[in-house]
C-alpha cells in the first residue's frame, strides 16, 4: 500500500437532510479527529475497534464550544473503500453544520481531497482495478435499474475478469511462440503457427463480442438520444406526456408553443432514454421560434433515434414531406398520430419510410405506443434488453478493445508466414497492452514470468 497524505471531503450532497457524512482517508485520520472529538462521558477515540461507531461532539479547539453532535465511525485499512485507515464522522445535515465540521477537520491537519482522489486511492492501493474505479461515478449516475445492475457488474470485477482471462490466454501464446523462436532446432514453428493462429482467433472472436456489445453499453450507460419530432402542433408534447405519464411540456392547441428543446429521461426495460421533444420544423419569422427551429436540427442530426410524428387526420402537406425527405436516412420510428380520428394520409406519400416502424397510435389516448416502445428495442437491442451477458458501457474500454482486435488482426496475418512467428509475438504483445489499459495493469514482468512458469526452456 502506498503512503499519501490525509484528505478528507463531504461525502454526501449538500443540503437539508437528515445526516451530513464526512470522509477522512489516510494514516493521519484517527489521529486527526480523535483531536476534535469529545465522547460522551469524556470517552476519546483512541481505543475505538475497527468497525465500530462512537457517539459525541465535533468542537472548535479555537473557541472550545461544540460545533454539533456527531457519531464517528472508523475502518481500519486495508479492509476499508481506500485500503486506507478512514474515518466517517456523521453530523447533521444542512450546509452550515457540514462545512463548519469539515473546515475543523481541514485545520486539524487533512487536506481537501480533489474529485475522485477516494476511489483513485482504492485504485493506487490495489484494492480494485481501473475498471472497477470507473464503475463507481456509473453507479452513481446509474439512471435506470439496468444501468445500475450494469455498472455494479462492472464494480465487483466482471468486465475484469473477462479481460484478465483473454490476457492470461494472450500471455500463454506469446509463450508459446517465444519458446519456439528461442529454440529453432525443434523445427516447430509451422505446428506453432497452426496452434497459434486458433487461440487467437478464439480470443479475436470473445473480443469482437466485447465490442459489439459496447453500442447497447453505451446506451445503457449514457440513455438513448430520442428526438420527437414533426410540424407544429402535431401532438409532439402530447407524446412526451403519455410517455412520462406526467404534465412536463405544455400543451394547447396554437401552432409553435414547444419553442425551445424539453428533455426527460424515461426507462424502457430499464433503458434510459432520452426523449427530446423539440419545436416543430418549419420555415419562421418569429426569431424565438426560429432559434427552437435551428435547436431542433442540431438535435435530429446527433439523435440516435428520430420520433417522426404525423397527423393522420390531415393530410401530408409540403412541411410534413420536407421532414421526411430530412431523416430518410437516419434511425427513425413513424407514429401516425390520432389514430381516434379519420385517417386522412395516403399511404402511397409515405413508401419510401419503412413500413415496419410506420405504425398508427393515439398520444392523447396512449393507443399504440406499446409498440413503439418495442420498435425501439427492436432498433438497438435485437428485440431483447438484458444484463445476464457482460456489456462494455465505457468509450475508453471500447477503443482499447478495438486496439486490441486490430493488434490481433495483424498477428494472424504474420503467423501466414511461418518465417514471421516472431512478428507476431509482436503484435500479440500490443494486444495484451492495450488490454491491459482497461483493468491499468500493463507490466511487462508479467510477460517474463509466465515464459518461466509455463514452459520448461532448459529442456
Amino acid at each position: 500500500m502506498k503512503h499519501f497524505d490525509t484528505i478528507a471531503a463531504v461525502a454526501t450532497s449538500l443540503g437539508e437532510a437528515g445526516i451530513s457524512i464526512i470522509r477522512i482517508s489516510g494514516s493521519n485520520a484517527l489521529k486527526i479527529v480523535s483531536s476534535i472529538f469529545k465522547g460522551k462521558n469524556g470517552r476519546s477515540l483512541e481505543d475505538i475497534k475497527s468497525y465500530t461507531m462512537r457517539y459525541g461532539y465535533i468542537l472548535d479547539m479555537k473557541k472550545n464550544e461544540v460545533i454539533d453532535e456527531v457519531i464517528v465511525s472508523f475502518m481500519k485499512g486495508p479492509k476499508s473503500f481506500t485500503a486506507e485507515d478512514t474515518v466517517e464522522i456523521n453530523c447533521h445535515g444542512g450546509v452550515v453544520a457540514t462545512n463548519r465540521v469539515l473546515e475543523e477537520v481541514i485545520t486539524s491537519g487533512a487536506r481537501l481531497a480533489e474529485p475522485g482522489e477516494f476511489t483513485k486511492r482504492a485504485f493506487l492501493n490495489g484494492r480494485i482495478d481501473l475498471s472497477q474505479a470507473e464503475a463507481v461515478i456509473d453507479i452513481i449516475r446509474a439512471k435506470t435499474e439496468l444501468s445500475m445492475k450494469s455498472a455494479l457488474a462492472q464494480s465487483e470485477g466482471r468486465i475484469s475478469q473477462e479481460i484478465k482471462a483473454l490476457r492470461q490466454k494472450l500471455l500463454g501464446i506469446i509463450a508459446h511462440i517465444e519458446a519456439t523462436v528461442d529454440f529453432p532446432e525443434e523445427d516447430l514453428e509451422e505446428t506453432t503457427s497452426q496452434i497459434t493462429e486458433m487461440q487467437l482467433k478464439s480470443v479475436l472472436n470473445k473480443i469482437e463480442n466485447l465490442i459489439t456489445s459496447a453500442s447497447e453499453g453505451k446506451i445503457i450507460r449514457e440513455g438513448l438520444d430520442t428526438v420527437i419530432v414533426g410540424k407544429p402542433n402535431v401532438g409532439k408534447s402530447s407524446l412526451l406526456n403519455a410517455l412520462l405519464m406526467e404534465k412536463r411540456a405544455i400543451v394547447t392547441d396554437i401552432p409553435g408553443t414547444t419553442r425551445d428543446v424539453i428533455e426527460e429521461f424515461i426507462s424502457i426495460d430499464g433503458v434510459p432514454v432520452k426523449i427530446i421533444d423539440t419545436a416543430g420544423i418549419r420555415e419562421t419569422e418569429d426569431v424565438v421560434e426560429k432559434i427552437g427551429v435551428e435547436r431542433s436540427r442540431e438535435k435530429i442530426n446527433m439523435a440516435d433515434l428520430i420520433i417522426l410524428m404525423l397527423d393522420s387526420s390531415r393530410e401530408l402537406d409540403k412541411e410534413d414531406l420536407e421532414i421526411i425527405d430530412y431523416i430518410k436516412d437516419k434511425k427513425y420510428v413513424v407514429l401516425l398520430n390520432k389514430s381516434d380520428l379519420d385517417n386522412k394520409i395516403n399511404k402511397e406519400d409515405i413508401k419510401a419510410l419503412n413500413s415496419e416502424y410506420v405504425m398508427e397510435v393515439s398520444a392523447k389516448t396512449g393507443q399504440g405506443l406499446d409498440k413503439l416502445k418495442d420498435a425501439i428495442k427492436h432498433l438497438f437491442f435485437r428485440g431483447e434488453v438484458t444484463s445476464k451477458d457482460t456489456i462494455i458501457t465505457n468509450t475508453r474500454h471500447k477503443e482499447a478493445l478495438i486496439r486490441a482486435k486490430e493488434s490481433c488482426n495483424s498477428a494472424l496475418s504474420a503467423l501466414k508466414n511461418t518465417f514471421a512467428i516472431d512478428l507476431a509475438s509482436i503484435d500479440i504483445r500490443n494486444a495484451w497492452m492495450s488490454l491491459g489499459e482497461i483493468t491499468g495493469e500493463t507490466l511487462e514482468e508479467d510477460i517474463i514470468d509466465k515464459i518461466f512458469s509455463e514452459f520448461c526452456i532448459g529442456k
